[in-house]
């Protein structure tokens, strides 16, 4: 008798498929003779198969937390400059501030002195004049220019489609470690059910021997 997949036919959202529970193993491999080596290479390439998407999806994970502090830091500078532009005059990471707010609306034409990053510790000063266009990296070497709106709309979908990818990635690596350690515990109990019917059958194979024996 054939024994049963390895996989079920149950997934999560993402179409990782869930490893079953071996709860009998004598039934799962199909009788007390059934050979074991086959399903115990099926585990190990299903081991194998999960460690490869855990693997894959914790650096995903870490890039994806990389990702996201900088795009909201470039959120907030775009929506900066937009505030900027509507004469509130308002300072990144502070609020409520009516003196500042004061002096921007005095004079809103006076250039903005600021840093920017050109290496992991190499900075830049530059003045900023007023401006109504923005450039964003778009990756692979890639910049394009967009209207401040359309700036802040892009980086906001962008910055909520990378926290509903982080979420799923962190469910996704949650669920792949539940069925690693399924698959572990299976792997066990096929092996040590192996081990206890080649030890009762070598008992039984003594006793047989002891008996004709005796009766000689």
């Amino acid at each position: 008798m054939a024994t049963k997949p390895v996989f079920s036919d149950e997934k999560n959202p993402r179409g990782i498929p869930k490893a079953p529970f071996i709860a009998d193993v004598e039934e799962y491999l199909g009788g007390p003779d059934a050979e074991v080596e086959a399903p115990l290479k099926n585990f190990q390439d299903a081991l194998a198969k999960y460690r490869y998407m855990d693997s894959n999806l914790a650096q995903r994970r870490r890039s994806l937390e990389e990702k996201i502090p900088d795009i909201k830091k470039t959120l907030d500078m775009v929506e900066y400059l937009q505030e900027r532009r509507e004469g509130k005059g308002k300072t990144p990471g502070e609020d409520g501030e009516d003196d500042l707010d004061d002096l921007e609306d005095e004079s809103p034409q006076k250039p903005m002195t600021t840093t920017f990053e050109l290496n992991d510790t190499l900075f830049a000063e530059a003045e900023l004049e007023e401006t109504d266009t923005v450039f964003l990296w778009l990756g692979a070497n890639v910049m394009l220019s967009y209207k401040i709106p359309e700036a802040i709309t892009l980086l906001k979908s962008k910055l909520d489609g990378a926290q509903t990818s982080l979420n799923n990635t962190i469910e996704d690596l949650e669920f792949l470690r539940e069925q690693l350690t399924i698959m572990e515990v299976n792997t066990a109990r096929v092996y040590n059910w192996d081990v206890k019917r080649r030890r009762e059958r070598r008992q039984r194979e003594e006793a047989l021997n002891v008996g004709k024996s005796k009766d000689r």
